[in-house]
């Protein structure tokens, strides 16, 4: 994975008991990113899309748990995107240079002209973020609005949120001020050494929809450390290896009469 020199890294926190559920975050982002709207169906739930597709980046994922309070449900309100991890799954498995980068804030963008379609990042992270679209056999997912970061906007959704659930700043200022305010756990401030979308959670992540401790795959570390270099320098060895026996041995001689 490519080092890059951060101006200064950036990041969301999310703030899941602020959240309404307007999903005015959602709206935001595909009309900024000029995505198509996706035809869904009436699954008997709030909650739509159903899930994070290729139009769509967002969402937020409701949750229903039982409660003896109010009408007997608790509702948890969880905003699904990209969490640009630091340890990035799908820079690592990528084999396309530069269809996934790391920008000079931090997150982790994408470059569909560069996608071959292998699906690698597709089948491997731990969020199940990246999603596939069979007619541009390339891949998509939430860049965190870099385009607009890099002219000094906040994201889109982050503008359209009306409750604060969505605070986008400096990484370092954000999970301080989530601490001084009583934060007891965020999520993602170390998580894959550590991510530019973070939670500040009530409960265990999982009632969230979040996975308890997400890992680098090892499938991924053996790619990583193993494969990869082997790919890459695998095709110049060769040429070196017959280069160096040619020099050693000289060329191979065929005594007259044939091989014995």
């Amino acid at each position: 994975m490519e080092m890059v020199e951060y101006k200064k890294e950036k990041a969301f926190m999310l703030y899941p008991a602020k959240c309404t559920a307007c999903r005015s975050c959602q709206i935001a982002c595909k009309n900024w990113n000029q995505n198509a709207a996706t035809r869904t169906i009436n699954r008997g739930t709030f909650e739509n899309p159903p899930s994070l597709d290729y139009f769509n980046y967002t969402k937020i994922k409701f949750s229903e748990y039982p409660n003896g309070e109010d009408y007997g449900i608790k509702w948890l309100f969880t905003k699904e995107q990209c969490l640009h991890c630091t340890e990035a799954t799908c820079m690592i498995v990528c084999p396309s240079e530069g269809a996934l980068y790391r920008t000079p804030e931090g997150l982790v963008a994408f470059n569909p002209a560069r996608c071959i379609g292998c699906k690698y990042c597709v089948m491997t992270c731990p969020f199940e973020v990246p999603k596939y679209n069979e007619v541009t056999k390339t891949i998509s997912k939430c860049h965190l609005c870099h385009d607009r970061v890099a002219n000094g906007l906040i994201p889109a959704c982050a503008k359209a949120c009306p409750t604060g659930a969505i605070v986008y700043g400096d990484r370092d200022k954000l999970i301080a001020e989530a601490k001084a305010n009583g934060a007891k756990y965020i999520y993602g401030e170390t998580e894959l050494q550590g991510l530019h979308a973070m939670y500040v959670l009530e409960d265990s992540p999982d009632k969230y929809g979040l996975p308890v401790n997400p890992k680098v795959p090892i499938s991924v570390v053996i790619w990583k450390n193993f494969i990869k270099p082997l790919v890459k320098w695998g095709i110049p060895l060769t040429i070196v290896g017959v280069l160096l026996h040619f020099w050693l041995h000289g060329p191979h001689v065929v005594e007259e009469g044939g091989e014995k």
